[in-house]
Order: structure tokens, then sequence, then C-alpha cells
């Protein structure tokens, strides 16, 4: 009995069909199936498998003997090392005293906290309300660590000293890259040529960055030592100071990431119908007016989505804090990153693998409730 191929459907082989025609019906109804599994493969073996294998480093005191690696289970040893153990200062940052102003301002964020987290009952899915709670928690928990340490006139940890990077240091190069863009995108003579200048740092590698920043800041014999000594700081060593050699990573680190910024702010702008300034031009709108009425809507959805790519990357800083002050003075440019790396080769790896997935959980929840409660807020906003 014949049927005509228009109008087989797969996994409707008739019986009494030839083996290779079924064989070919079998091979037409998987073929997603074939084509998929290389790069299903691939994913499992270079990032899924490392990733669980990781786990068993996390929650054992691994040793190397003469066979390879012995793993002794110790649970959750690693992980409470850093926030009740000895690597706690490290990691937290120094927490006590607390000042009363460290109190108060605790308490003003956890009121805020919650209520933002009971506004929120009635407005989404209990879904929602989960990852609202997640988001909350750690908030707090944030929240209690900044008052605790920074506040209240104590040492930071690598934490915040993380944080710092992501959040000042994105900010930063957001503002700047973006700029750029605007004057970049204006009908001005020589713009071909800024753009190419601007793109250039982006093109050299990290370690490059890195030394370059390292020659640059040389307060002796660097290209900045005669304005210190005109200046009077001829004495000002910036790498023993905590928070200049943090304030000096984050610059190298924006000279190195501004372009990125740069760049997809100034193929967004390029894109906004210069029909619609034009016509707001004729009805005698201001260039402020224009920028906040016209372009930054249009622009809002590239500008949200490259600040979360940027804040994911910054997350990893080690680059330059390791070539330029080796985590110093002191772990105050230390990254959660570079302090992984060093307890890695202090032969710590399983706690060199806990603060790897402590920052994997810092980052997650951070740039979840980011993408979540700005991202798609000023998406909505942008299409309304």
């Amino acid at each position: 009995m014949a049927f005509p191929d228009d109008t087989r459907q797969p996994g409707t082989v008739p019986a009494g069909v030839p083996l290779r025609d079924r064989l070919g019906e079998w091979v037409d109804r998987h073929a997603r199936t074939f084509f998929i599994a290389p790069c299903v493969t691939l994913i499992l073996i270079f990032a899924i498998f490392p990733t669980i294998y990781s786990i068993f480093f996390a929650l054992s005191r691994v040793r190397f003997t003469g066979s390879g690696l012995k793993f002794r289970y110790v649970g959750f040893r690693n992980f409470a090392k850093q926030f009740f153990g000895s690597a706690e200062v490290h990691f937290l940052g120094r927490t006590e005293p607390v000042t009363l102003f460290g109190y108060a301002v605790f308490a003003v964020i956890v009121i805020a906290v919650l209520w933002w987290l009971i506004r929120s009952i009635r407005r989404t899915t209990w879904v929602g309300m989960i990852g609202r709670t997640i988001s909350a928690a750690m908030a707090i928990f944030l929240a209690w660590i900044l008052c605790a340490s920074f506040i209240s006139g104590n040492a930071i940890g690598t934490l915040y000293t993380t944080l710092f990077y992501v959040i000042v240091g994105c900010a930063v190069q957001f503002i700047i890259g973006t700029g750029l863009a605007f004057l970049c995108s204006q009908p001005i003579s020589g713009k071909n040529f800024f753009r190419v200048v601007f793109f250039i740092p982006l093109m050299i590698t990290p370690l490059g960055v890195g030394y370059a920043m390292r020659m640059v800041a040389d307060v002796s014999k660097g290209p900045i030592e005669p304005i210190l000594n005109l200046l009077g700081f001829s004495d000002w060593i910036w790498s023993a100071d905590a928070w200049s050699a943090r304030f000096i990573m984050m610059i190298g680190d924006s000279w190195q990431w501004i372009p990125f910024i740069f760049i997809c702010m100034l193929a967004a702008l390029e894109n906004v119908p210069r029909d619609h300034v034009e016509a707001a031009q004729v009805d005698g709108a201001s260039s402020v007016q224009i920028f906040r009425e016209i372009t930054w809507p249009q622009v809002v959805p590239v500008a949200v989505t490259v600040l979360l790519i940027r804040m994911i990357e910054a997350f990893k800083i080690v680059d330059l804090p390791n070539i330029m002050t080796g985590g110093g003075p002191g772990s105050a440019t230390e990254s959660m990153t570079l302090n992984s790396m060093y307890i890695w080769r202090a032969n710590d790896l399983g706690g060199s693998a806990a603060i790897a997935y402590l920052l994997l959980i810092l980052t997650v929840v951070v740039c979840a409730s980011f993408f979540n409660y700005v991202v798609l807020g000023q998406l909505r906003k942008a299409r309304s």
C-alpha cells in the first residue's frame, strides 16, 4: 500500500513499508536530536561536568598524594570558614565595633526592603515572591556587612571590594562610555578618528592593560610624577593607601572597558530614527528634551543589557589587582576571584572552590535581581 510523500506525517509509517523507508522516517523524526547532540555533548564535557566536579572540591578537604588527589568530605566547613572561621575578616571585613550610625542606616535599609517585599505580595505570583524573598535576604545581608564594616569605620573584605569594582566601576564606565558615544554620534568633524582612538584599549590584552597602568601610575618614574610634585604630593604613594589603590584599580578597569560600552551605545544611538529627532527640533524641543523623551527611551534596552553584561564581567576581575598591587596593601584591592586564586596556589583547593561558589551565588542573585527589577522594568517602560 503506497502513500503519497506529501501526506505522510512523522511517526505514522504504516505496516508493510520497506525497511529503508522506515529507517528514513525514523532519521527524519530524530534529525533535530542528531544535529543538537554534538553541541549538548560539548557543553556537558566543558561546562557542566567541571561545575559538578568542583562541588566535590567545595565540600571536601583535598590533599595531593602520590597517586593523585585524595578527598575527605567536610560538608559545608569550607563555606563556614568564610563566614565564621579564620577567613571571616578577610572575606567579610572587620564587623566590630558597630557604631550607632551603622545601626541606624541598617534599620532604615531593612524597613525599606521589607516595605518593598510586602508591597510585592499583591503584584506578583508565588514564584515571583520566592525570587523577591531571595533578593531581599541578600540585600539585608549585604546591608548589614556594609553598615558593620564600611559605615562603622571598619575595614571591608574581599566581598565589598568586589562589589566596589562592580557597582562604582560599572557606573563610572557606563556614564563615560555613554557620554563619549553620544558625542561621537553627533555631526562633528573627525568623529571617525575618535571612534578608533576610544576603541583601542579594548583590543589590548588584560595583561597589557595591567602593566601599562602600573607604569602610568608609577609615582616615582611615571608621567604623573611631575604633576604630583607640582601639586605638592611628592611623598604620596597611592599603593600604600587602601582607597586610593582601589580607585586606581577602578580607573585601570574603566580604561579597559569603557570602549565596550562606547561601541555598543554608539551603535544604539546611531539607530535612533533621525526623522523623530528632526520632528522634535521643528516643534522647538531642546536638546535635553530630545534626549530624555526620544533618544533615551529607544536606546534604553541596549543600555541596560550592556550594563548587565559588564556587571557579570566585573565580578570576575582578577588581572589588574594581581598585576598592579598583588591584592595589597594588605588585602585592600583583593577581589573574590583573586582571593580564590591565591588560596588555590596555597593548595587549599576546597576553600578556593567554596569562594568560587560564593561568588557564583552573589553574581547570580545580584544580576538576576538587576535584570528582573531594572532591565525588564525599563524594557516594559520603553515599549509602553
